[in-house]
């Protein structure tokens, strides 16, 4: 009986391309042949190498005959995509997958993909690439995109998942049916880079199905520190961008043809943000003839998309699109600047009728104007220590040994004004903290027009003195102080050319042997930087001796030794160390009687009910040990002659383990446990109209671990603070807080208020701050309190008026002051017009003082409505979008509409004209706002304070 000697058709073939990398390819293949999935064959596809690629192709085919084939085109093609192609050709498994020869699959690669295909019987399966930095000494690794790749899934159509379409375009990291492939004729374009962004949607579109799978397949190799670019890296060279173009436009006539119009929203929005930008990145550092043809290929391709497009974009980003377009270099290369620092304010900006804009040129154009506007980033809100300037390099020179340095550092709105007193210092830093630092004196300052000029001439060769072997790059700040005040700015180098500087002398402390020369060089953010280089013999050999003992056995058990102690420390500061403490060791330690924790909205404040108990605590002088704790690297607000601990501090947890009280308005890190021996009072901070703990529908989707959890923490309260059966009802048995827990004595941080409305004369605590405000007595004082606004997803949306402030401020600012305080997790910014006339009191830790000053509220959907009606004073519910808040999944307690003791404007005009005669919505509220309060602060009578501290700390209390 004849045996077939046919061999069996592989499950997959990977294709190898290779080109003039044959001290890499060898780990490439390797890669596959140790694959988990044995039944796979690899193809390597050599692009007519001129070193010996295909000779070790060659030989690792002899080594692994019927697994290893290797074929050579006959000449380069330029690109990756043609030895691709002929690999498919070549190929002979069921399916597809494409690995460059400087990369490496991950060795379950290949079984993963081959599972999920079989099993979803889908025609092209994705898994996670991830990039792993080859040169970087910690290892660094990135997830391409991980997001799409988090669970399994499937799609039917790559429209299901736009995101896939438009970010995950690697050919790489994915398995195709090599039927589906022949099938659909799909190859690789020929001699034009980017043949992956063509390839993978010309595939995403032609699949049938599509499985995405959690599972990291791809290890894309990068080397940060190589000398020569990779092909797509090479964004210098015009013909790169236009290659790009001209891939998109193939794209786009692609989803024209298949009516994909939403993919090619998404796709325009995608090139806008990214695409667009790592071109304009490169900009600064081009010369004109690039720039302008760079403008004139993006202008005949971008200016043409929708207006829906452009709208995706954050303001600055939008500004340097428009500029290019315009071929406004002095305008762009700023807003560029802005771009990849985010923080730096790169423009001296201008003021035109109380708002900001990017430049004062094309105001007289509508649509400029309004793009231009530039006031919600708050730039003229920012005091001159707040502020990262640009710091423009105009000259540098270098000439034995010596720098000179010249620069300009913007002036936005003129902060620095033209008297002031100016002194500077350049700062040499070594990138890594721990080591050494050099000043120089800037030794000419002076005013000229929107800049700040400056000059300096620095002895580098001879002040300079590295280490040598650990400080290789060293990164340079100037300091400007005016008038006292530092700001700090890094050197933007633009078009000053470094590459045909000097190389400046350098001695290091340990050997000049380490190196022997110092180079300008301009770091990833375009900022000036000086790398040590070593030029002379001497000094690259001891360089090379140097690197490999750090490389020899005895310094990799000497950093072994070091990466361990750190490793040590980092464990020992970590969440899950500190627990593990805390309850095994911590809690065994005697409790401090007298000992009481505070804490005010997870530490940010010192505020609200817990800082009311303490002062009285204070005003009784009742002998207690009283701690707070604060978040954030450094105390605000907080009394000088407190004690503080920082939170998550082994200080903060060594408290609480050893205190008799716990005091706070919303809850101690869920997960440490209280002793039985320590008294928890749990003040809260608000009654709810929006639906709270286990009624909210994602609680009840928690698992039954989850939720467990979660009533544990919940059970640590020993009291829970009400003011009103409405809490009861719904605060307590939302959170499952048994009756006898319950402390019916109102808010303490509530006395105030109950004590305002009872009294005829001022507050005192409301004339301070009226007084540091700088409030003319004579004017009504609004305060506005509206709470966040969240997407379906969660996101918290960024704070917007529900009306013109500026039109509020002009109808009403010459009688009335208006006080914004933005809920915390918004960030609120004022045009500059309406100063003096509306204030943002965001910032003020206790709102307290806002609430006894203000003649009137203006709110929502806000919990500060059930305090401020403690003053029987006006309440104005601005309510524009009840019918989307009401509905949300959470819901309502109540129906604010029916209840609301004041007006429930739904438009601005409605608004204003509530605000325009408070009197008669006193007089038409005053009996529902007593109903109001009735109903919802039954138990704030103003001793709420006096009654815990009675309890707990009287000669009878608790504590005693």
């Amino acid at each position: 009986m004849a045996v077939s000697s046919v061999a069996p058709e592989p499950d997959v073939s990977v294709v190898v391309i290779v080109y003039n990398d044959e001290e890499r390819l060898p780990a490439a293949v390797g890669s596959v042949l140790e694959q988990s999935l044995r039944n796979v064959e690899v193809v390597i596809a050599d692009d007519c190498s001129t070193d010996g690629s295909f000779a070790v192709a060659q030989a690792l085919a002899a080594a692994h005959p019927g697994k290893v084939r290797a074929i050579r085109l006959p000449e380069n093609s330029g690109g990756c995509g043609e030895p691709r192609n002929q690999g498919v050709k070549a190929a002979r498994g069921r399916y597809v997958m494409f690995l460059d020869s400087d990369d490496t699959l991950e060795r379950n690669a290949c079984r993963n993909m081959v599972e999920a295909a079989d099993r979803t019987e889908a025609d092209l399966v994705s898994g996670l690439c991830v990039r792993v930095y080859t040169d970087n000494r910690h290892g660094k690794r990135v997830a391409w995109y991980p997001w799409l790749y988090r669970t399994t899934r499937t799609l039917e159509s790559v429209a299901e998942l736009p995101d896939l379409f438009v970010f995950d375009t690697l050919s790489t990291n994915k398995c195709y049916r090599r039927r589906f492939l022949l099938d659909n004729d799909l190859a690789f374009p020929r001699g034009i880079h980017y043949e992956d962004l063509l390839f993978s949607a010309q595939a995403y579109l032609a699949a049938r199905r599509i499985t995405l799978i959690p599972n990291t397949v791809y290890h894309w190799n990068v080397v940060e520190k190589t000398a020569a670019k990779s092909i797509s890296n090479r964004r210098g060279e015009i013909r790169n961008f236009a290659d790009r173009v001209e891939i998109h436009r193939r794209i786009d006539a692609l989803l024209d043809r298949q009516g994909q119009d939403r993919l090619k929203l998404w796709k325009d929005i995608k090139f806008l943000k990214h695409d667009l930008v790592l071109y304009l990145r490169e900009l600064p550092f081009l010369d004109d003839d690039y720039r302008h043809g760079f403008a004139e290929l993006a202008r005949g391709y971008v200016q043409d998309f929708p207006e829906a497009a452009y709208a995706e974009l954050d303001r600055v980003h939008a500004i340097c699109a428009q500029l290019l377009l315009r071929e406004d270099w002095a305008d762009l290369m700023p807003a560029i600047d802005t771009l990849i620092n985010r923080h730096k304010i790169a423009t001296p900006l201008a003021e035109r009728d109380g708002r900001i804009y990017w430049t004062d040129r094309y105001l007289d154009d509508p649509e400029m104007r309004s793009l231009l506007d530039v006031t919600t980033l708050g730039y003229h809100a920012k005091r001159l220590n707040q502020m990262s300037l640009r710091n423009r390099l105009t000259d540098y020179t270098a000439h034995d040994g010596d720098v000179r340095l010249a620069g300009e550092i913007v002036n936005p709105l003129r902060v620095i004004a033209p008297g002031a007193k100016l002194s500077a210092e350049l700062e040499f830093r070594a990138r890594r903290r721990s080591l050494q630092t050099f000043s120089f004196p800037v030794t000419a300052l002076s005013h000229e027009g929107d800049t700040i000029a400056w000059r300096a001439e620095v002895p580098l060769s001879r002040r300079l003195r590295p280490l040598g072997i650990i400080d290789d790059v060293w990164d340079v700040r100037l300091h400007l102080t005016a008038d006292g005040t530092r700001t700090t700015s890094r050197l933007t180098v633009g078009t000053v050319d470094l590459e045909n500087t000097e190389a400046l002398p350098v001695r290091p402390r340990l050997t000049r042997l380490l190196a022997d020369r110092i180079e300008a060089q301009v770091s990833a953010k375009g900022h000036l930087a000086f790398r040590l280089a070593q030029h002379g013999q001497a000094a690259r050999a001891g360089h090379a001796a140097v690197r490999r003992n750090l490389h020899g056995r005895p310094a990799r058990a000497a950093k072994g030794a070091y990466r361990k102690l750190r490793a040590v420390r980092r464990d020992l500061n970590s969440g899950a160390r500190k627990l593990q403490v805390y309850e095994r060791m911590l809690t065994r330690l005697p409790i401090r009687k007298g000992t009481v924790v505070l804490e005010s909205h997870l530490g940010k404040q010192y505020s609200d009910s817990p800082r009311a108990v303490y002062e009285e605590l204070r005003r009784r002088e009742v002998p207690v040990t009283a701690i707070w704790s604060y978040a954030g690297e450094r105390p605000k607000g907080f009394p000088e002659d407190a004690e503080l601990v920082r939170r998550w501090s082994w200080r903060y947890l060594k408290a609480l383990a050893q205190a008799e009280f716990w005091i706070d308005n919303q809850g101690f890190p869920l997960r440490l446990a209280k002793r039985p021996g320590t008294t928890y009072i749990q003040t809260w901070h608000g009654s709810a109209l929006k639906r709270m703990g286990f009624d909210e529908p994602s609680q009840r989707m928690q698992s039954e671990q989850e939720q467990r959890s979660y009533q544990q923490a919940l059970d640590r309260f020993d009291h829970f603070v009400v003011r009103s059966e409405h809490d009861v009802r719904t605060l307590a048995r939302a959170y499952r807080i048994p009756e006898h827990k319950l402390l019916r004595t109102g808010y303490p941080r509530n006395d105030a208020l109950v004590r305002a409305r009872e009294s005829t004369a001022p507050d005192p605590r409301a004339r301070r701050l009226a007084e540091r405000l700088g409030i003319d007595p004579a004017k009504k004082v609004l305060l506005y309190a509206p709470t966040f606004r969240a997407h379906r997803d969660g996101r918290v949306r960024d704070f917007a008026f529900p009306f013109d402030v500026e039109e509020f401020a002009d109808r009403f600012g010459d009688d009335h002051v208006l006080l914004v305080r933005a809920h915390y997790l918004n960030r609120l910014t004022l045009p500059p017009s309406v100063a003096g006339r509306v204030i943002d009191v965001s910032a003020e830790p206790d709102i307290t003082p806002l609430l006894l000053l203000a003649d009137a509220l203006i709110t929502d959907y806000s919990s500060v409505m059930f305090d401020y009606a403690l003053l029987q004073r006006p309440l104005v519910f601005y309510v524009h979008d009840w019918e989307e808040y009401a509905e949300d999944t959470r819901g309502t307690y109540f129906d604010l509409l029916a209840e609301a003791p004041g007006p429930a404007p739904r438009t601005p005009e409605e608004l204003f004209a509530a605000i325009g005669d408070l009197d008669a919505v006193h007089a038409t509220y005053e009996a529902r706002l007593k109903e109001f309060v009735d109903k919802y602060g039954e138990y704030d009578r103003g001793d709420a304070a006096a009654q815990i501290v009675d309890r707990f700390f009287g000669p009878a209390g608790e504590a005693r």
